[in-house]
């Protein structure tokens, strides 16, 4: 048998109809129970007392089980502090016929393997986010309320979410209640993900696919003979995903009576939605109508960037080396395609705006496990200089905090050039370092968009240093479409990957404004440059 660490649960359920949703599938409620039921045995398991669940990170919903299969959950303490303790929790399905096996992701001490001191080392960082994620929220919160140009404004077909609100009652009877004589907490969180389904439901008038939880925390405890009261509303849409935010508070007889019920939990649930042909259904832009709605609105994007910023920190998903190898044989072909390459992730479709600003607007792209940035910058100078100093990369420490050094160690032709490029240590890592190939493009004569490309390469002659820690970049650029014959708009684009990742999110507890500030001196620098010709 497998060796079991201490500290680990593993509990075994088949999937029963009673346990499936209405397509067929084991519902999230039942499962958010029963990995509430091993994250506490496990706890008690290490710390020999009674434990109750405190909080929940982000959860990802990257598999399902359906009727008939069988559900492994793993439960197992990552790391111990003062009064609380991080567990992590695995899930596998498998096929009783087939014997396949599959892991459903749930993102959220004695050390066995080099893997179990990875997570002990990232449960601190994951604490941290944890942490920080209230203060993170309200800065964005305070930094979204100095711009009157809400985001909806800029589309039609917008829709209100008056008519998604829900609200739930529940008496909590003794089987709801666990070993201590409190209300179970899976029992609340499987709760609070059925009113959601509904809510979400009213909007996309299909079957709504729960796609993440983002951080439940409980606030209080409620007990036998309690009423909960379930409400939910959607928050906001994001092209093929929306967010229902529900709110948990809790009466006794007496505060029943009073009207006056105590707040013990609240949550933000994502959505996916699929038509008849299993395809994504596409949500239509929302219209804040009150001041509760422009709340709302806002904290659904502050929210959606704080699970940027953090993903890599929660997830530690390992970096896969993805660069290739520089062939002076191929340079004609290597820089077309480093060229294109930015064209196409440019060319996508599914950008979502994320912050707008005078001068400065910041879009996102997420496609399975990668994210992309593309940050749009007004400036009031011609396009042809703009593109000279961009193309320049040894002037990039000029106006990037993000970058230290930057020198030409290969000068391939007048328009490739490779750089050799440092960083700053962020988070207490060791520096990063990089190889890149800069491929640039003017326009063609019936065209106005300047390119600047950037792609990791593989150089021998530049082999990774013990000082730096070797990273990489997948496809990263300036697109520069002149406006008129003074000013032009600076699009930047990033596939951003798991090294570069702590740049971009600023610190651990979320998308600071990190990107904000490097794009307003990016311009400074490009508007205050002379023009030598």
């Amino acid at each position: 048998m497998e060796r079991q660490a201490p500290g680990e649960v593993r509990m075994s359920r088949a999937v029963g109809p009673a346990h499936a949703n209405a397509r067929g599938e084991l519902g999230a409620a039942q499962l958010l129970r029963w990995i509430d039921a091993a994250a506490c045995l496990a706890a008690e398991k290490h710390a020999g007392v009674s434990c109750v669940t405190a909080s929940v990170d982000d959860i990802q919903f990257e598999e399902t089980a359906r009727v008939g299969q069988v559900i492994t959950i793993k439960a197992k303490v990552t790391r111990a502090f003062s009064t609380s303790m991080e567990i992590s929790i695995k899930v596998v399905v498998q096929d009783v016929f087939t014997g396949v096996e599959k892991l459903i992701h749930l993102k959220p001490v004695t050390l066995l393997t080099e893997q179990d001191h990875v997570q002990h080392n990232l449960a601190s960082e994951r604490r941290k986010v944890r942490l920080q994620h209230e203060d993170t929220f309200k800065n964005l919160m305070k930094e979204s309320s100095r711009f009157d140009d809400p985001i909806w404004r800029e589309e039609d077909g917008t829709v209100s979410t008056r008519g998604t609100s829900v609200q739930s009652i529940e008496l909590v009877l003794p089987p709801h209640a666990n070993h201590h004589g409190n209300t179970f907490g899976g029992q609340i969180m499987a709760w609070m993900e059925t009113v959601a389904t509904i809510s979400a439901s009213r909007l996309c008038r299909a079957h709504p696919l729960l796609k993440s939880v983002d951080m439940f925390k409980f606030r209080g405890p409620s007990t036998v003979g309690d009423r909960l009261v379930f409400n939910a509303i959607v928050n906001n849409t994001f092209q093929t995903c929306l967010e229902v935010g529900v709110r948990v508070e809790a009466f006794d007889c007496q505060e029943w009576s009073e009207g006056q019920g105590r707040h013990i939990n609240s949550a933000f649930l994502i959505y996916n939605a699929v038509n008849d042909k299993e395809e994504l259904v596409t949500f239509p832009r929302i219209k804040p109508m009150s001041k509760d709605d422009f709340r709302r609105y806002r904290g659904a994007i502050a929210r959606k960037r704080i699970r940027l910023g953090r993903k890599y920190v929660i997830s530690h998903k390992e970096e896969i080396p993805f660069c290739v190898h520089w062939d002076t044989g191929k340079q004609v072909a290597l820089s077309h395609g480093n060229v294109e390459a930015l064209k196409k992730l440019a060319a996508r479709s599914g950008w979502e705006v994320i912050s707008a600003a005078e001068k400065i607007k910041i879009y996102t792209l997420e496609e399975h496990d990668i994210l992309s940035i593309w940050v749009e910058k007004h400036v009031e100078r011609p396009a042809h200089l703009v593109y000279h100093l961009l193309s320049d990369f040894t002037k990039r420490p000029l106006w990037d905090p993000h970058c230290t050094s930057c020198e030409v160690i290969e000068r391939v032709s007048e328009d490739n050039q490779i750089y050799y490029i440092t960083c700053p240590v962020v988070n207490g890592d060791k520096p990063k370092d990089f190889v890149v190939l800069v491929s640039r493009r003017r326009p063609l004569e019936d065209r106005k968009t300047f390119s600047v490309a950037a792609k990791s390469v593989i150089l021998p002659s530049v082999p990774p240093s013990p000082q730096y820690m070797r990273s990489e970049i997948r496809c990263a650029g300036f697109l520069i479409c002149a406006i008129d014959n003074s000013s032009c708009t600076v699009s930047y684009f990033n596939q951003i990957s798991a090294s570069i990742s702590s740049y971009f999110a600023g610190n651990l507890g979320g998308w600071s404004t990190s990107i904000e500030e490097t794009a307003a001196s990016c311009i400074r620098f490009l508007e205050n440059a002379v023009d030598d010709g």
